[in-house]
């Protein structure tokens, strides 16, 4: 971490509750950054909050479900109107219920589709206008290491990934002009609570282990980091880009195994 990076700035990280939402809250605000902390309204936000005090940064909870354009936008406005600016946004909140494609009904689409693609369009949108008025500011989106493999079992949620990737590239183009920069993160087998079920299978380990080039998993704190390097001046010239996480999972092209945010 690089101490008072983030002095004075304020920044708005979607799914903190867990995994590397709640990695990446705790070390922004480790970095000088207020932090607000989105949580879904039925989630408790006690456990990110006291690693942000732990860190000795500086935050506050904010309940939306990304899917309802009313609770975001109201959520993109007590941000502002309790830590009067909002320089950084990080979409991080998702879901994946794991489902085939021969098992995705509709809802299950819909439920995927409005969480995924639209909280993240609408929450991007939103905290836009706010830089928009105040000059400037940077949004870092998460998609998937999904997006290049098309991850087994998952057609629907891979679907949704793509999306974020793209709907990235073409916010950057739009608001560039504004000064406002959007660079997405592609993470590939992170321990966090939406893999660890398949992760703490023995077979599935071994396999990411062994594809793997550094020879293991991610964590959190890993693309926290990451997120930290994105939303800084020291990415001041960086956007539009994709940058893919995954220990060199991918790399020598022979990826069969599931796919994880």
């Amino acid at each position: 971490m690089i101490k008072d990076r983030f002095k004075g700035k304020v920044a708005l990280v979607t799914g903190t509750t867990n995994g590397m939402g709640q990695a990446t809250a705790a070390w922004l605000a480790g970095e000088g950054a207020i932090v607000v902390c989105n949580h879904r309204p039925t989630s408790d936000p006690a456990k990110t909050l006291q690693m942000i005090k732990d860190a000795g940064g500086e935050g506050f909870p904010v309940a939306a479900d990304m899917s309802d354009i009313k609770q975001v936008t109201a959520m993109v406005e007590e941000t502002v109107k309790k830590a009067g600016r909002l320089d950084y946004l990080v979409s991080n909140a998702a879901i994946n219920p794991f489902l085939p494609w021969d098992k995705t009904h509709e809802d299950d689409y819909d439920r995927l589709m409005d969480t995924n693609v639209k909280g993240t369009w609408f929450v991007c949108t939103e905290s836009a206008k706010q830089m928009q008025k105040q000059g400037g500011g940077a949004i870092v989106t998460i998609s998937s290491i999904s997006v290049y493999v098309g991850a087994p079992g998952q057609t629907a949620y891979c679907a949704t990934k793509g999306a974020i990737l793209s709907m990235t590239r073409a916010l950057a183009r739009d608001l560039g002009k504004y000064n406002i920069r959007v660079n997405c993160i592609l993470p590939g087998a992170i321990m966090t609570n939406m893999s660890k079920g398949l992760l703490d299978d023995d077979a599935a380990m071994k396999f990411y282990v062994e594809k793997a080039a550094l020879r293991r998993v991610g964590q959190s704190d890993e693309i926290a980091s990451a997120v930290s390097f994105l939303l800084s001046d020291d990415a001041s010239f960086i956007t539009s880009a994709e940058l893919l996480i995954d220990g060199g999972l991918i790399v020598n092209g022979e990826y069969e195994g599931p796919g994880f945010e």
